[in-house]
Protein backbone atom coordinates (compact mmCIF):
# COMPACT_ATOMS: atom_id res chain seq x y z
CA UNK A 1 0.00 0.00 0.00
CA UNK A 2 2.86 2.39 0.84
CA UNK A 3 4.46 2.07 -2.57
CA UNK A 4 1.20 2.98 -4.30
CA UNK A 5 0.89 6.07 -2.08
CA UNK A 6 4.43 7.12 -2.99
CA UNK A 7 3.84 6.70 -6.71
CA UNK A 8 0.54 8.58 -6.53
CA UNK A 9 2.29 11.37 -4.61
CA UNK A 10 4.87 11.75 -7.38
CA UNK A 11 2.04 11.70 -9.93
CA UNK A 12 0.26 14.56 -8.09
CA UNK A 13 3.51 16.55 -7.90
CA UNK A 14 4.07 16.08 -11.64
CA UNK A 15 0.49 17.16 -12.39
CA UNK A 16 0.87 20.26 -10.19
CA UNK A 17 4.12 21.24 -11.93
CA UNK A 18 2.46 20.78 -15.33
CA UNK A 19 -0.23 23.27 -14.31
CA UNK A 20 2.28 25.80 -12.96
CA UNK A 21 4.70 25.61 -15.90
CA UNK A 22 3.32 26.20 -19.43
CA UNK A 23 4.18 23.19 -21.56
CA UNK A 24 4.97 21.05 -18.52
CA UNK A 25 8.17 20.62 -16.47
CA UNK A 26 9.81 18.45 -19.11
CA UNK A 27 9.85 21.31 -21.62
CA UNK A 28 11.50 23.61 -19.09
CA UNK A 29 14.07 21.02 -18.06
CA UNK A 30 14.96 20.59 -21.71
CA UNK A 31 15.16 24.33 -22.39
CA UNK A 32 17.29 24.97 -19.30
CA UNK A 33 19.66 22.16 -20.26
CA UNK A 34 20.01 23.38 -23.84
CA UNK A 35 20.54 26.93 -22.53
CA UNK A 36 23.29 25.67 -20.22
CA UNK A 37 25.05 23.92 -23.10
CA UNK A 38 24.73 26.97 -25.36
CA UNK A 39 26.24 29.14 -22.64
CA UNK A 40 29.16 26.71 -22.38
CA UNK A 41 29.58 26.89 -26.15
CA UNK A 42 29.75 30.68 -26.01
CA UNK A 43 32.38 30.49 -23.27
CA UNK A 44 34.54 27.84 -24.87
CA UNK A 45 33.73 28.07 -28.57
CA UNK A 46 37.07 29.63 -29.50
CA UNK A 47 38.99 27.10 -27.41
CA UNK A 48 37.07 24.23 -29.02
CA UNK A 49 37.98 25.47 -32.52
CA UNK A 50 41.65 25.37 -31.57
CA UNK A 51 41.53 21.76 -30.37
CA UNK A 52 43.72 19.49 -32.50
CA UNK A 53 41.84 16.82 -34.45
CA UNK A 54 44.19 14.88 -36.73
CA UNK A 55 43.49 12.02 -39.09
CA UNK A 56 43.65 9.53 -36.24
CA UNK A 57 41.09 11.56 -34.31
CA UNK A 58 38.74 11.56 -37.29
CA UNK A 59 39.20 7.80 -37.46
CA UNK A 60 38.14 7.50 -33.83
CA UNK A 61 34.99 9.54 -34.56
CA UNK A 62 34.11 7.33 -37.53
CA UNK A 63 34.61 4.30 -35.31
CA UNK A 64 32.27 5.91 -32.77
CA UNK A 65 29.63 6.17 -35.51
CA UNK A 66 29.97 2.49 -36.39
CA UNK A 67 29.82 1.36 -32.75
CA UNK A 68 26.81 3.61 -32.10
CA UNK A 69 25.02 1.94 -35.03
CA UNK A 70 25.93 -1.50 -33.65
CA UNK A 71 24.57 -0.51 -30.23
CA UNK A 72 21.16 0.20 -31.77
CA UNK A 73 20.99 -3.32 -33.17
CA UNK A 74 21.97 -4.69 -29.75
CA UNK A 75 19.26 -2.50 -28.20
CA UNK A 76 16.70 -4.04 -30.55
CA UNK A 77 17.84 -7.53 -29.61
CA UNK A 78 17.65 -6.61 -25.93
CA UNK A 79 14.06 -5.45 -26.48
CA UNK A 80 13.30 -8.86 -27.93
CA UNK A 81 14.55 -10.42 -24.69
CA UNK A 82 12.15 -8.17 -22.78
CA UNK A 83 9.25 -9.27 -24.99
CA UNK A 84 10.16 -12.91 -24.50
CA UNK A 85 10.07 -12.31 -20.74
CA UNK A 86 6.49 -11.10 -21.28
CA UNK A 87 5.65 -14.33 -23.05
CA UNK A 88 5.78 -12.93 -26.60
CA UNK A 89 7.85 -14.45 -29.38
CA UNK A 90 8.13 -12.00 -32.29
CA UNK A 91 10.40 -12.61 -35.25
CA UNK A 92 13.88 -11.28 -34.52
CA UNK A 93 14.51 -9.55 -37.84
CA UNK A 94 11.06 -7.92 -37.94
CA UNK A 95 11.28 -6.71 -34.36
CA UNK A 96 14.76 -5.21 -34.74
CA UNK A 97 13.63 -3.55 -37.98
CA UNK A 98 10.60 -2.09 -36.17
CA UNK A 99 12.83 -0.87 -33.35
CA UNK A 100 15.30 0.83 -35.69
CA UNK A 101 12.71 2.37 -38.01
CA UNK A 102 10.76 3.95 -35.13
CA UNK A 103 13.80 5.13 -33.17
CA UNK A 104 13.99 8.53 -34.88
CA UNK A 105 10.59 9.46 -33.42
CA UNK A 106 12.22 9.86 -30.01
CA UNK A 107 13.48 13.24 -31.26
CA UNK A 108 9.93 14.56 -31.71
CA UNK A 109 8.58 16.89 -28.97
CA UNK A 110 7.40 14.83 -26.03
CA UNK A 111 10.03 12.14 -26.57
CA UNK A 112 7.52 9.27 -26.51
CA UNK A 113 6.25 8.89 -30.06
CA UNK A 114 8.66 6.06 -30.81
CA UNK A 115 6.94 4.14 -28.00
CA UNK A 116 3.51 4.82 -29.49
CA UNK A 117 4.65 3.54 -32.90
CA UNK A 118 5.88 0.31 -31.30
CA UNK A 119 2.69 -0.14 -29.30
CA UNK A 120 0.60 0.29 -32.44
CA UNK A 121 2.74 -2.19 -34.37
CA UNK A 122 2.43 -4.79 -31.60
CA UNK A 123 -1.34 -4.20 -31.32
CA UNK A 124 -1.73 -4.67 -35.09
CA UNK A 125 0.51 -7.72 -35.39
CA UNK A 126 1.82 -9.24 -38.60
CA UNK A 127 3.11 -12.49 -40.01
CA UNK A 128 6.66 -11.53 -39.04
CA UNK A 129 5.96 -9.84 -35.71
CA UNK A 130 3.43 -12.38 -34.53
CA UNK A 131 -0.23 -12.13 -33.49
CA UNK A 132 -1.69 -8.87 -32.21
CA UNK A 133 -1.33 -8.24 -28.48
CA UNK A 134 -3.66 -6.39 -26.07
CA UNK A 135 -3.05 -2.71 -25.37
CA UNK A 136 -1.80 -3.39 -21.85
CA UNK A 137 0.81 -5.86 -23.06
CA UNK A 138 1.90 -3.53 -25.86
CA UNK A 139 2.31 -0.62 -23.45
CA UNK A 140 4.20 -2.77 -21.00
CA UNK A 141 6.51 -3.95 -23.78
CA UNK A 142 7.14 -0.33 -24.79
CA UNK A 143 7.89 1.05 -21.31
CA UNK A 144 9.86 -1.98 -20.12
CA UNK A 145 12.70 -1.25 -22.56
CA UNK A 146 13.62 2.27 -21.33
CA UNK A 147 13.08 1.24 -17.71
CA UNK A 148 15.55 -1.65 -18.01
CA UNK A 149 17.99 0.60 -19.88
CA UNK A 150 17.89 3.13 -17.04
CA UNK A 151 18.32 0.41 -14.41
CA UNK A 152 21.28 -1.02 -16.33
CA UNK A 153 22.98 2.37 -16.72
CA UNK A 154 22.48 3.36 -13.07
CA UNK A 155 24.07 0.09 -11.97
CA UNK A 156 27.31 1.31 -13.60
CA UNK A 157 27.48 4.58 -11.66
CA UNK A 158 29.14 2.99 -8.55
CA UNK A 159 32.17 2.08 -10.67
CA UNK A 160 33.30 5.68 -10.20
CA UNK A 161 33.58 5.29 -6.42
CA UNK A 162 31.70 7.14 -3.70
CA UNK A 163 31.29 10.35 -5.79
CA UNK A 164 29.69 12.30 -2.99
CA UNK A 165 27.01 9.66 -2.46
CA UNK A 166 26.20 8.96 -6.12
CA UNK A 167 27.38 5.39 -5.53
CA UNK A 168 24.06 4.78 -3.76
CA UNK A 169 22.23 5.31 -7.05
CA UNK A 170 23.61 1.98 -8.19
CA UNK A 171 21.83 0.17 -5.38
CA UNK A 172 18.39 1.39 -6.48
CA UNK A 173 18.14 -0.69 -9.69
CA UNK A 174 19.41 -3.82 -7.98
CA UNK A 175 16.89 -3.42 -5.16
CA UNK A 176 14.07 -2.83 -7.65
CA UNK A 177 15.03 -5.91 -9.65
CA UNK A 178 15.33 -7.98 -6.49
CA UNK A 179 11.78 -7.03 -5.42
CA UNK A 180 9.36 -8.08 -8.19
CA UNK A 181 6.35 -6.50 -6.48
CA UNK A 182 8.07 -3.10 -6.47
CA UNK A 183 9.04 -3.55 -10.11
CA UNK A 184 5.43 -4.40 -10.97
CA UNK A 185 4.25 -1.25 -9.14
CA UNK A 186 6.66 0.95 -11.11
CA UNK A 187 5.68 -0.68 -14.41
CA UNK A 188 2.00 -0.19 -13.63
CA UNK A 189 2.58 3.48 -12.87
CA UNK A 190 4.59 3.96 -16.07
CA UNK A 191 1.88 2.21 -18.07
CA UNK A 192 -0.78 4.58 -16.76
CA UNK A 193 1.39 7.65 -17.36
CA UNK A 194 2.25 6.66 -20.93
CA UNK A 195 -1.35 5.65 -21.69
CA UNK A 196 -2.54 9.16 -20.79
CA UNK A 197 0.38 10.81 -22.57
CA UNK A 198 -0.11 8.83 -25.79
CA UNK A 199 -3.91 9.01 -25.76
CA UNK A 200 -4.39 5.27 -25.34
CA UNK A 201 -7.00 3.66 -23.16
CA UNK A 202 -5.59 2.24 -19.94
CA UNK A 203 -5.62 -1.52 -19.68
CA UNK A 204 -4.88 -3.99 -16.95
CA UNK A 205 -1.33 -5.27 -17.05
CA UNK A 206 -0.72 -8.94 -17.73
CA UNK A 207 0.51 -10.99 -14.83
CA UNK A 208 4.28 -10.64 -14.60
CA UNK A 209 6.61 -13.56 -14.20
CA UNK A 210 9.96 -13.70 -12.49
CA UNK A 211 12.47 -10.87 -12.32
CA UNK A 212 13.73 -9.88 -15.82
CA UNK A 213 17.40 -10.55 -15.20
CA UNK A 214 18.12 -11.71 -18.75
CA UNK A 215 16.57 -8.63 -20.44
CA UNK A 216 18.37 -6.44 -17.90
CA UNK A 217 21.72 -8.05 -18.73
CA UNK A 218 21.01 -7.55 -22.44
CA UNK A 219 20.31 -3.85 -21.81
CA UNK A 220 23.51 -3.66 -19.73
CA UNK A 221 25.39 -4.94 -22.77
CA UNK A 222 23.73 -2.24 -24.88
CA UNK A 223 24.77 0.54 -22.46
CA UNK A 224 28.35 -0.74 -22.38
CA UNK A 225 28.57 -0.79 -26.17
CA UNK A 226 27.07 2.71 -26.18
CA UNK A 227 29.86 3.75 -23.83
CA UNK A 228 32.42 2.32 -26.25
CA UNK A 229 31.16 4.82 -28.83
CA UNK A 230 31.56 7.58 -26.23
CA UNK A 231 35.06 6.31 -25.37
CA UNK A 232 36.04 6.63 -29.03
CA UNK A 233 35.07 10.32 -28.85
CA UNK A 234 37.21 10.68 -25.72
CA UNK A 235 40.12 9.11 -27.57
CA UNK A 236 39.59 11.38 -30.58
CA UNK A 237 40.44 14.38 -28.39
CA UNK A 238 43.09 12.51 -26.37
CA UNK A 239 41.20 13.15 -23.13
CA UNK A 240 41.44 9.78 -21.40
CA UNK A 241 44.33 10.65 -19.07
CA UNK A 242 42.69 13.15 -16.64
CA UNK A 243 40.26 10.42 -15.51
CA UNK A 244 40.40 6.65 -15.29
CA UNK A 245 38.02 4.75 -17.57
CA UNK A 246 35.93 3.68 -14.58
CA UNK A 247 35.23 7.34 -13.77
CA UNK A 248 34.47 8.08 -17.41
CA UNK A 249 32.00 5.17 -17.45
CA UNK A 250 30.32 6.32 -14.22
CA UNK A 251 29.97 9.89 -15.50
CA UNK A 252 28.66 8.72 -18.85
CA UNK A 253 26.14 6.35 -17.23
CA UNK A 254 24.76 9.11 -15.01
CA UNK A 255 24.46 11.62 -17.86
CA UNK A 256 23.00 9.06 -20.25
CA UNK A 257 20.36 8.02 -17.70
CA UNK A 258 19.39 11.65 -17.13
CA UNK A 259 18.99 12.15 -20.88
CA UNK A 260 16.80 9.06 -21.04
CA UNK A 261 14.44 9.73 -18.15
CA UNK A 262 13.98 13.52 -18.16
CA UNK A 263 10.56 14.05 -19.79
CA UNK A 264 10.13 16.46 -22.65
CA UNK A 265 13.77 16.42 -23.79
CA UNK A 266 13.59 14.69 -27.20
CA UNK A 267 16.40 12.18 -27.48
CA UNK A 268 17.91 13.60 -24.29
CA UNK A 269 19.26 16.55 -26.31
CA UNK A 270 20.88 19.07 -23.98
CA UNK A 271 20.23 17.03 -20.84
CA UNK A 272 22.99 14.48 -21.48
CA UNK A 273 25.50 17.19 -22.34
CA UNK A 274 24.56 19.40 -19.37
CA UNK A 275 24.78 16.58 -16.81
CA UNK A 276 28.09 15.37 -18.26
CA UNK A 277 29.55 18.87 -18.00
CA UNK A 278 28.26 19.38 -14.46
CA UNK A 279 29.56 16.01 -13.35
CA UNK A 280 33.03 15.93 -14.93
CA UNK A 281 34.08 19.53 -15.64
CA UNK A 282 35.81 19.69 -12.25
CA UNK A 283 38.17 16.89 -13.31
CA UNK A 284 38.45 17.48 -17.07
CA UNK A 285 39.04 20.74 -18.99
CA UNK A 286 35.63 21.99 -20.04
CA UNK A 287 36.37 22.88 -23.68
CA UNK A 288 37.57 19.41 -24.77
CA UNK A 289 34.87 17.79 -22.57
CA UNK A 290 32.23 19.78 -24.43
CA UNK A 291 33.83 18.76 -27.72
CA UNK A 292 33.60 15.10 -26.66
CA UNK A 293 29.93 15.48 -25.67
CA UNK A 294 28.96 17.18 -28.92
CA UNK A 295 30.96 14.71 -31.03
CA UNK A 296 29.19 11.85 -29.29
CA UNK A 297 25.83 13.54 -29.95
CA UNK A 298 26.64 13.89 -33.65
CA UNK A 299 27.83 10.28 -33.91
CA UNK A 300 24.77 8.82 -32.20
CA UNK A 301 22.32 11.01 -34.13
CA UNK A 302 23.98 10.04 -37.41
CA UNK A 303 23.78 6.39 -36.33
CA UNK A 304 20.04 6.83 -35.60
CA UNK A 305 19.50 8.29 -39.07
CA UNK A 306 21.54 5.59 -40.78
CA UNK A 307 19.88 2.72 -38.89
CA UNK A 308 16.36 4.07 -39.51
CA UNK A 309 17.07 4.57 -43.21
CA UNK A 310 18.44 1.04 -43.62
CA UNK A 311 15.52 -0.46 -41.66
CA UNK A 312 12.89 1.37 -43.70
CA UNK A 313 14.61 0.42 -46.96
CA UNK A 314 14.60 -3.20 -45.80
CA UNK A 315 10.89 -2.97 -44.96
CA UNK A 316 10.15 -1.64 -48.45
CA UNK A 317 12.25 -4.27 -50.21
CA UNK A 318 10.90 -7.23 -48.22
CA UNK A 319 7.41 -7.31 -49.85
CA UNK A 320 9.01 -7.09 -53.30
CA UNK A 321 11.33 -9.98 -52.50
CA UNK A 322 8.39 -12.04 -51.21
CA UNK A 323 6.26 -11.34 -54.29
CA UNK A 324 9.11 -12.11 -56.71
CA UNK A 325 9.86 -15.31 -54.84
CA UNK A 326 6.28 -16.49 -55.16
CA UNK A 327 6.23 -15.99 -58.95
Amino acid sequence: MTRWLRLSTWSRISTSLSKLLPGGPGLWFGLLSIGFVLAALLRHGQAMLSLPLDRQGIGWLLLALGIAWLSLVINGLAWRQALRWLGLNPGTAALVSLFLSTNLKKYLPGGAWHLLARVQALRTGSAALGPAVPTGTGLLAAVLDPLLMALAALALVPLGGWQGGLLLLGLAPLLLLALPDRLAAVLSWLERQKARHLGLSEASLPKLGRTPWRPWLAELGFVLVRFLAFACCVQAFDLARPLGWASWLAGFALAWTAGLVVPGAPGGIGVFEAVLLLRLSGSVPEAPLLAVALSYRLATTAADLLAAAVARLDQKLEPRASSSGSQ
